[in-house]
């Protein structure tokens, strides 16, 4: 299942949520991304971030973020896969981003975790704008993210 959403998740909720959408699974995954307060970026001075704002194609994203769930679910055995993504303005600290995924295995459900999460920094139509106390910028992707994309590429059967 996929949201986008303005509001805060509940971790422990959400685990329960897909522990029961997954039925007999073996592993459980999840990730939860924070907000940092100093992107490392080489755009950044090193400044704490004041807001981090998220802009997104309302139904395109969410189609976006079905296909990544789809084609994680096309490599690994899953059992069920929740995303959720915040939008809107954020502040340091904050949940930004829910990715769990249920197998019947540890290793399919830790790689396809990992898979989407990488998908979603590099693949998932988000734009992020940071501001600080004296200057906001947008952010721009970063070569690890990119290099990430690569090594799945590198791997796949598709």
């Amino acid at each position: 299942m996929i949201s986008i959403q303005t509001e805060d998740f509940d971790l422990g909720t959400e685990y329960q949520l897909l522990r029961q959408a997954a039925g007999d699974a073996g592993a459980i995954v999840t990730f939860s991304g924070l907000v940092r307060e100093i992107y490392d970026s080489e755009q950044s001075s090193g400044e704490k971030i004041a807001t981090l704002y998220l802009e997104h194609y309302p139904g395109m994203t969410e189609k976006s973020l079905q296909l990544i769930a789809d084609q994680a679910g096309r490599k690994w055995s899953l059992l069920a896969t929740r995303i959720i993504h915040r939008v809107g303005s954020l502040k340091p600290k904050d949940q930004i981003v829910y990715v769990g995924t249920a197998s019947a295995h540890r290793e399919d459900a830790f790689a396809a975790a990992q898979f989407i999460m990488d998908y979603l920094k590099t693949n998932a139509p988000f734009w992020k704008k940071q501001s600080s106390n004296t200057d906001s910028h947008w952010v721009e992707s970063r070569q690890a993210d990119s290099a990430a994309i690569e090594r799945w590429q590198e791997n796949s059967n598709d």
